[in-house]
């Protein structure tokens, strides 16, 4: 009697398990890992480093109180002069501004701030701290940068997502082509844990104690931030977000947990979007048990790519996981930078972290992650647009397109070098 009420235990517990949709287990999974969730956000998809830069622009225009930025670099170009030279006006009216960029983020980029730069930022009131300088024997500048991409202002508003401060996600580059990546505008208490996110790695980094109410968002607004682009869904101000943030040593395999955990969730579709595609051996088992599950697997790389080798590695995993069931488009008009994975329909997430050794084990990185039907649709829709522009992975193909070198080279760099790019 007592094994046939075992069997039907486990048989019950086993249905209540499986009735769940993948929108319910992912939140109960990250809150698990002490992610906490909040169900009162706007979120506003930013598709282009134009669409990005305008709408930004436009909310520091109107800051009151503090502009708080933390990026993995900015370029020392037209687009970051705009931004400085606005930054410094609303210095003068009286605006708190901070802001952090990474050392090895500014050195590794072509056109870096300079010492003469900073000194300029830093005589219009801007405060401008650097993450970890580059100095010789260089060996710590490999571990734990700071990737994220945080603008919070006034604890009011925020942004993040792929994008850096540079003129290349507007013009492209002449390597690459266009260059597109997306960011998006969150509205809604989430914009705390941004904020508490930034304070406390400008605490880390500047020395300072910086915190208190006036940085965080009130239940009642100081003002209304004006001609930003709105957030049209019918679920405006009540989605559901949760934000993910990696601090080595600490949360250090947050990220890697939700995408595995994502996928392992599907029960119906995954489409996916990745510059950088080296993948851990749990990854890629978690995508090839999706496909067995009857999960339609959608993945799009781009042919292109602003470094070498690394890209060899992800179109080596690209073969073997079409070879798998996975459906691997190809995009080709330029580098699809934008890092997003969309499940079921009903959420996706919109962040910093590649799927890349160095997102996923070394670096700070942080992710929105949106439950919501009606943001995951708009990916949804932005990722079978970018269909017509891509061809579908094959075995002809494959030849046709990869030379017996470039296999070679991708079979080298994912069987030896993954942990490392």
């Amino acid at each position: 009697m007592r094994y046939y009420l075992l069997i039907a235990t486990l048989w019950l517990a086993s249905s209540l398990c499986s009735a769940q949709t993948s929108d319910s287990l992912i939140v109960n999974q990250l809150r698990g890992k002490g992610v906490s969730f909040s169900h009162d956000n706007s979120v506003t998809l930013l598709m282009s480093g134009q669409e990005k830069f305008d709408d930004m622009f436009q909310a520091i225009r109107q800051a009151k109180h503090s502009v708080h930025l933390e990026y993995f670099n900015f370029r020392n170009d037209s687009i970051a002069s705009l931004l400085f030279d606005l930054l410094a006006e609303k210095v003068k009216q009286g605006v708190k501004v901070r802001a952090l960029y990474d050392g090895f983020g500014n050195s590794s980029n072509n056109k870096p701030l300079r010492k003469r730069h900073l000194k300029e930022i830093r005589a219009n009131g801007i405060e401008i701290f650097e993450y970890k300088s580059l100095k010789f024997p260089w060996v710590h500048a490999v571990f734990n940068r700071d990737h994220r991409k945080i603008v919070v202002i006034d604890g009011q508003i925020a942004y993040t997502g792929g994008m850096n401060v540079a003129d290349y996600y507007i013009k492209g580059t002449k390597v690459v082509g266009e260059w597109h990546d997306m960011h998006c505008r969150i509205d809604g208490s989430e914009v705390n844990t941004l904020q508490k996110i930034f304070l406390k790695m400008w605490n880390k980094v500047s020395g300072q104690h910086i915190d208190g109410e006036e940085y965080y968002r009130k239940e009642k607004q100081d003002y209304l931030v004006e001609n930003l682009k709105p957030d049209t869904t019918a679920t405006a101000y009540h989605k559901t977000v949760g934000i993910i943030n990696r601090e080595p040593h600490i949360t250090k395999d947050i990220i890697r947990y939700f995408y595995v955990n994502a996928i392992n969730d599907a029960q119906d579709s995954i489409k996916l979007i990745s510059p950088y595609f080296t993948l851990s051996p749990k990854l890629k088992k978690a995508l090839k048990r999706a496909v067995k599950r009857g999960v339609k697997v959608e993945i799009m790389l781009s042919t292109r790519s602003d470094i070498p080798l690394t890209p060899d590695c992800g179109f080596y995993n690209a073969h073997k996981l079409m070879k798998a069931g996975c459906h691997v488009w190809m995009y080709t008009p330029g580098f699809h930078h934008t890092k997003i994975i969309m499940v079921d329909g009903k959420f996706c997430t919109v962040g910093s972290a590649n799927l890349n050794a160095r997102s996923l084990r070394w670096d700070y990185e942080e992710n929105a992650v949106i439950v919501d039907s009606c943001t995951t649709h708009q990916l949804d829709r932005l990722f079978d647009r970018e269909k017509k522009d891509s061809f579908l992975l094959n075995e002809q193909n494959w030849r046709e397109w990869r030379t017996g070198w470039q296999r070679f080279r991708g079979w080298f760099a994912a069987k030896f070098l993954t942990p490392f790019l």
